[in-house]
């Protein structure tokens, strides 16, 4: 099977080489990744907050090195292979922020307790507590758990502050279990495009939290982390100053979803760079009005609207999609201005999943390609 790196590795360091991809493939740009990073890593310092980024974002070893090198503290994964995939690689610090419950799923945390360095996981429910424990025994383990707290959209976590405290006396009776915190992650809010009601909805959200907070320290187990936030609420969050860490994930990248909210509240630019990008190539241009590119349905998420076009074609070219191999770019006299082979690059919809489409980064600096990086976790979810 002919890999991306069999494709294009000859193309590393030759200046230009960006043009010369096979498309459609995905594109990142290193410095505007890098820029990022910084950005956030030292917003979080300046607040005395510590930075845990969500990497089922990126699903890179590469990246997660590099918001450690930065000063996070350590990442995310949303699941037991996302994790594996990552501490194989030599992160450190990873916290599970999905539950854990299927029974081989047990036994591969308990597993990776034994050799990951400050691994963690969310629990929120008491059996699993106790099947957790069992399986750590059994594997000579120990794991500091996180309680989640279902911030009312009935997904994942416990219902309500009493639960929560009951969970945490669970957890206490466990000997290989190490009761660390609280998770709250409010994922409905991060899209909310208006500012000042996306702050009122986290102001009320967290005002729940507080209560929830307040119940366990009273019954002797204050949590020494709250975490949680994302990018679409981190600067609201610093400001409320009750998380001690965030969660913040696609900041690294910027996407549709995120362009269209005013993540500041001043109307200004987005504190973030679009660094992700799909490339693809116009394949057909018979009709003035559109012309047909190779990106479709298995090149770019569908959960976010559309993408948008990045360079290449008119700004005002809208995308359409048009069969799993490919979509339309319309707009008046695009098929006099573009013809097939024009290459054309694309902000994604929604970045997670586009990524989980793709075996690899093509990492550019300006229009060199510069390195391939695996996505490490690609197919490691389960």
């Amino acid at each position: 099977m002919t890999t991306d790196r069999d494709l294009h590795a000859h193309l590393i360091d030759q200046q230009g080489s960006r043009a010369d991809l096979n498309t459609p493939v995905l594109v990142l740009d290193v410095e505007a990744l890098d820029r990022n990073i910084q950005h956030m890593a030292a917003l979080a310092a300046h607040h005395g907050v510590a930075l845990r980024p969500h990497a089922k974002t990126h699903k890179s070893v590469d990246i997660a090195k590099r918001q450690i090198a930065a000063g996070a503290v350590g990442v995310c994964c949303a699941k037991i292979g996302e994790a594996e995939a990552l501490s194989e690689g030599g992160v450190t610090g990873i916290l599970i922020t999905s539950p854990v419950a299927a029974p081989r799923a047990i036994e591969r945390l308990a597993a990776l307790a034994a050799t990951a360095e400050g691994l963690m996981a969310v629990v929120d429910h008491p059996g699993v507590a106790e099947k957790l424990q069992i399986a750590l025994a059994a594997a000579d383990a120990s794991l500091d758990v996180i309680i989640d707290i279902d911030p009312g959209i009935a997904r994942t976590g416990v219902a309500s502050a009493d639960a929560a405290v009951a969970l945490a006396e669970v957890i206490a009776a466990a000997p290989n279990l190490e009761y660390r915190g609280v998770q709250f992650y409010c994922g409905s809010q991060q899209h909310i495009e208006s500012y000042a009601d996306r702050r009122a909805a986290i102001v009320e959200r967290t005002g729940y939290l507080q209560s929830v907070i307040a119940a366990l320290a009273d019954a002797g187990f204050a949590p020494e982390i709250i975490t949680g936030s994302g990018t679409g609420t981190h600067r609201m969050d610093l400001d409320l100053r009750v998380f001690t860490e965030l969660q913040a994930g696609s900041y690294v990248f910027m996407d549709k979803q995120y362009l269209d909210c005013d993540l500041t509240g001043e109307e200004s630019e987005p504190p973030f760079e679009v660094s992700l990008s799909v490339d693809a190539r116009v394949v057909s241009a018979n009709h003035s009005g559109l012309v047909t590119i190779d990106a479709g349905y298995k090149s770019l998420s569908t959960d976010g609207g559309v993408a948008v076009v990045q360079r290449g074609a008119p700004d005002a070219a809208f995308f359409a999609f048009m069969g799993d191999e490919h979509a339309a770019l319309i707009a008046p006299g695009i098929g006099v201005q573009l013809a097939p082979g024009d290459p054309v690059s694309l902000t994604v919809p929604h970045c997670d999943p586009t990524v989980n489409l793709y075996d690899s980064y093509h990492v550019v600096a300006g229009e060199t390609l510069v390195d391939i990086w695996p996505v490490s976790a690609r197919g490691r979810a389960r």
